[in-house]
């Protein structure tokens, strides 16, 4: 639905906080991020792009009866000789995207009344799911928004983690014209440096980690860490609420941006000054008990969830219910029916000698270590990984990935997972350059699951990391069906003699 054109009840231009060149205020009937749903009347946002600049499109914007186009500088440089005879409205902004969010939030006007949204590297779509399933538990109508989609009690697809801002306000718009009164959103990088969450109303806004992702689109982990931080030294508005976990560093370093914004900080974490501290962890083949304090007050639970990084991401959803209005006590008693999120260190099949296979959407050195380490507690016996890594993305990961692996895993093995244009050869390669020589070489995902079920002795565990919730492969410019729990549990069933 990205870059649709929308339907709403025409406004001026000055009534989205928007005015052309010359003063001119034309009527806009939609927003279009996307020349080809421009309509006429609408605004086109011709937003600067990593590989070529929206202005591209504003001659054909403008065959389409565009009423105002918005974009930059550079922009309207580049269309200068479009502009010329054409009596529509030209603005100019210094950050076009942020006037995009902003005119969008006017446009719809309307979002759920609490509205909460999560960063960091990991994490992010387990915390606003279990912020979104407390929510229901608690009799509230609640979305949570991100990889996942739109879930809850509105649903929708969305192509972005973080979608562009028409998308975005629409969608909380028609989630809130239902009833939708929670919503929890995860926050990229991405969205969060280009301006996506500008016009939401956010109340409060969570941290969970920080590691390597994403440097492809980031000059380097400053400016990663910059981005994240823009959800609490620009989003969040002055006594909204923080809810952070402190245990490293780069978390005390965002509580202390955080402070420094004067918002209403809740901290998370193992250490003694977390205000939700996790106390102690008691880990089995199904779950685990947590036994945590809230403000000093000890509580203990237990939670059908698999990780002992579970408990941090539930606290901290725990802390984002509670800074919307909710009462500890009642949080509390609803956190043993939180569910697992689908590719999040979910159980896919079990062998019938007691082995388990569980599929992770890992697809990072900092995640994939702590996959491993969590899942770790939970086995008796050897724990074995399937994995790859990406094309064209952050190429510097690849082999910090194998080494990962090779650290703590018994059993690695390295397959594709969406090369997309790269050779896939040439990435198994770097992976392997730190996965070590007793790692096994697969490049045929499915072959290389069923190896790895295969190898499953009682006790055992395997992990399949990488794609978690996804049901396709990407291979060149070709999407082609592949999702890991189903081929999971087809090895399972055949090895098993269940078909």
């Amino acid at each position: 639905m990205t870059g649709e054109a929308v339907s709403q009840a025409s406004k001026k231009l000055s009534q989205l906080g928007l005015r052309g060149r010359d003063g001119r205020d034309p009527v806009i009937s939609g927003i279009s991020v996307d020349s080809r749903t421009v309509k006429p009347g609408h605004l086109f946002a011709a937003l600067p792009g990593s590989s070529m600049h929206g202005a591209e499109f504003i001659p054909y914007a403008l065959r389409m009866d565009a009423a105002a186009v918005l974009t930059d500088r550079a922009g309207a440089e580049m269309a200068a000789g479009a502009f010329r005879g054409w009596d529509g409205a030209v603005i100019v902004a210094e950050d076009p995207r942020a006037a995009l969010a902003g005119a969008a939030a006017l446009w719809f006007e309307t979002q759920p009344e609490h509205v909460v949204a999560v960063t960091g590297t990991s994490g992010k779509t387990s915390v606003a799911t279990f912020t979104r399933q407390i929510w229901q538990a608690l009799g509230h109508r609640a979305i949570s928004l991100g990889t996942m989609g739109v879930e809850g009690d509105y649903h929708a697809k969305l192509t972005h983690t973080t979608p562009e801002p028409v998308t975005l306000h629409r969608v909380l718009s028609e989630a809130a014209r239902t009833g939708v009164t929670h919503a929890a959103m995860e926050a990229s990088s991405h969205g969060l440096d280009q301006r996506r969450l500008d016009g939401v109303r956010v109340e409060a806004g969570a941290f969970t980690n920080f590691s390597q992702d994403h440097l492809d689109y980031h000059a380097g982990f400053d400016e990663y860490f910059a981005a994240k931080a823009l959800l609490f030294n620009h989003i969040l508005e002055e006594g909204e609420a923080a809810v952070i976990n402190i245990d490293s560093e780069h978390g005390r370093r965002m509580a202390d941006i955080a402070k420094d914004r004067g918002l209403a900080l809740t901290t998370v974490g193992t250490g003694g000054d977390a205000m939700l501290r996790i106390l102690g962890q008691r880990y089995d083949a199904t779950g685990q008990d947590l036994r945590f304090s809230v403000m000093g007050q000890a509580h203990m639970v237990r939670l059908h969830l698999i990780g002992g990084f579970q408990a941090e991401n539930v606290l901290a959803a725990m802390g984002l219910a509670m800074a919307s209005g909710d009462a500890a006590e009642a949080i509390i008693a609803a956190l043993p029916e939180l569910q697992t999120v689908r590719g999040r260190m979910q159980l896919a099949a079990q062998r019938d000698n007691g082995a388990a296979v569980f599929v992770d959407y890992a697809h990072k050195p900092g995640a994939l270590i702590a996959a491993l380490q969590s899942l770790r507690p939970h086995v008796m016996g050897r724990i074995i990984v399937v994995f790859g890594a990406g094309g064209d993305r952050d190429r510097g990961k690849r082999k910090l990935m194998g080494e990962a692996a090779r650290q703590h895993a018994d059993v690695v093995i390295v397959t594709d997972d969406n090369p997309r244009s790269e050779d896939p050869a040439s990435i198994r390669a770097a992976i392997m350059e730190g996965a070590g020589p007793e790692a096994t070489e697969i490049g045929d995902r499915a072959e290389a699951i069923l190896r790895g079920v295969d190898a499953l002795q009682p006790g055992d565990a395997l992990l399949i990391a990488g794609k978690g919730h996804e049901t396709g492969q990407v291979v060149g410019q070709d999407i082609y069906p592949f999702d890991d729990a189903e081929q999971a549990s087809v090895a399972v069933a055949a090895l098993d003699g269940r078909i």
